[in-house]
């Protein structure tokens, strides 16, 4: 196996583009590769531009009447189905959206061929990560669900478990629909609860088909959730779970959409503890899956101050190369935000908050809204799977 990462890129991906005022700003993807090169990442990874996914791919998890309305919107966005999601205020039509999104969905595909084949250890796709997409239908600033592709095609070659951790602010709705039914697959899911977010998704109570009871993990984070209850509710579901599961492959999605700057969410994370996270998952990627780790991007609105410096920080992870904390940014990459952006960019590559949290272990209070949005997840799940609550 190679101890090289890849990462996935194309500059094309950058034409995933809603058009203006949309907050899904393509810009965060151009940034996040130019900052990626100004630290000279680039040399430490191998990028790879993968073909786009085709037909016979896509339908690994997507309907063909699906597939055919994307297409007829791409070649005519005044005639998108809105019946498809597709047309709508989150989801507009434009031209070529079905190749651009094809494409996104192929560098997933192909970060996952990668790490099964072992041409890689790590590969990384933060163009991707959309995760709302659902086999019959677009949601959510997503088209084709890149994530559950990646994880199809894992599953075609041979894979008997892989799991999926998402900690995007919202709700991996679209994952876990994918294989609710499906054993083989674990999704874990952190976000801001439903009550609160879209896609209204994602209870506890939420934990698979009969057929694959306790497959599907949700922890539903009150609003307002910070670094220290984040970073809790994560080491006290996902670590256990991951060690049980025993995966061949771990797939995770970052969204930096967690983020106290995000304009779209409510959670009150930092980029330290984002990093901090990346850090976790690369570690049980060694610890229960020899390695194997598939890292996806996802939802992050703050397109500046923000997604650049979070998806930097998982590249170089995965590249086994990672920028301390308060690394100073290239002054060149500085100077291009400002260019393309008439703003200004962040000095430095961190929040400067200091990361820590309580463990699990260590007890609970029963009466703390974190703590009982953690206990739900546990009793719901853990019992399922043989593990004590």
């Amino acid at each position: 196996m190679s101890g090289r990462a890849q990462l996935m890129w194309d500059e094309a991906v950058t034409g995933y583009d809603f058009g203006p005022g949309h907050p899904m700003d393509p810009v965060r993807l151009a940034l996040t590769r130019r900052l990626v090169d100004a630290f000279g990442l680039d040399r430490e990874v191998d990028v790879v531009a993968a073909k786009a996914a085709g037909e016979s791919t896509l339908r690994l998890v997507h309907r063909q009447d699906y597939i055919g309305a994307v297409k007829a919107a791409s070649a005519d966005p005044r005639a998108a189905d809105q019946s498809y999601g597709l047309g709508t205020m989150d989801d507009p039509a434009f031209a070529g959206m079905h190749e651009v999104s094809s494409l996104i969905a192929g560098q997933s595909v192909g970060a996952a061929e990668a790490v099964w084949r072992g041409e890689a250890l790590h590969a990384v796709n933060f163009a991707g990560g959309l995760h709302h997409a659902m086999p019959g239908g677009a949601s959510g600033f997503c088209i084709y669900n890149d994530a559950s592709l990646a994880i199809a095609r894992l599953l075609e070659l041979g894979a008997e478990r892989v799991a999926y951790i998402d900690v995007d602010v919202h709700h991996g709705d679209g994952v876990q629909a994918a294989f609710w039914e499906d054993p083989r697959v674990l999704t874990v899911s952190l976000h801001e609860h439903p009550r609160t977010l879209f896609p209204q998704t994602g209870w506890p109570e939420e934990t698979g088909a009969d057929s694959a009871e306790g497959s599907a993990v949700n922890v539903a984070l009150p609003a307002g959730t910070g670094d220290a209850g984040w970073l809790r509710a994560f080491h006290a579901v996902v670590p256990e779970l991951i060690a049980d599961f025993r995966p061949q492959v771990l797939v995770t999605q970052h969204g930096a959409d967690t983020h106290f700057e995000d304009p779209l969410a409510h959670l009150a994370v930092s980029l330290d503890a984002q990093r901090a996270v990346q850090v976790s998952c690369h570690d049980l990627a060694h610890e229960h899956a020899d390695g194997r780790w598939v890292a996806l991007g996802g939802g992050g609105y703050a397109v500046v101050d923000v997604v650049p410096r979070s998806w930097t920080h998982l590249v170089a992870i995965a590249a086994g190369r990672p920028v301390e904390p308060e690394t100073m940014i290239p002054e060149e990459w500085r100077q291009e935000v400002f260019a393309r952006t008439r703003q200004l960019a962040p000095a430095r590559m961190t929040d400067g908050r200091p990361v820590s949290w309580s463990g699990w272990d260590e007890g609970y209070d029963p009466a703390d809204r974190l703590d009982q949005a953690v206990l739900a997840a546990r009793r719901a799940v853990f019992p399922l799977r043989g593990l004590l609550a």
